[in-house]
């Protein structure tokens, strides 16, 4: 089977991400899933020399926005990366709880005028998923550092 080259891809270059002061607000939710990706999500950072200045843990992903809107206030922070896993369960409520809470931050996004990377997995999604995509951390903060450049040229 050929090798997925999109995933590979997008880490090959280092940004020059100097002075750029990150958030990353993290669900304790799968614990075990959200640690890797804090985890890793610390790691891209400092591969392209970008600052975590402030990780919030909330319980869950519904908890996520509203930790997110406070760093997006603070003077020294730049952009923040959401992080969560989000399982399927029983009925849909990894459906409506992924949704509106991408669209929140999305909503933050634009009204408060600075990067949310969206490192929130699911929905539909089983366990062994959610581990197989521990990478979608360290590929939202490469993503916030992206948008902090880019923006930076406007």
């Amino acid at each position: 089977m050929a090798k997925d080259r999109s995933r590979t891809a997008f880490r090959e270059t280092p940004l020059n991400g100097r002075g750029i002061r990150l958030g990353i607000v993290v669900s304790e939710y799968h614990a075990d899933v959200t640690g890797a990706m804090l985890a890793g999500s610390r790691k891209e950072a400092q591969r392209h020399r970008a600052t975590v200045g402030k990780v919030v843990r909330v319980p869950g992903v519904f908890d996520v926005p509203l930790a997110v809107e406070r760093l997006l206030e603070r003077e020294d922070v730049d952009a923040v990366v959401a992080l969560g896993a989000v399982v399927q369960g029983e009925t849909d409520h990894d459906q409506v709880i992924v949704h509106a809470v991408a669209r929140k931050l999305l909503d933050l996004e634009i009204d408060i005028g600075k990067p949310v990377a969206l490192g929130i997995t699911g929905p539909g999604q089983t366990l062994e998923q959610a581990v197989a995509r521990i990478d979608r951390g360290p590929h939202a903060v490469m993503a916030a550092v992206k948008m902090v450049l880019a923006l930076r040229k406007v």
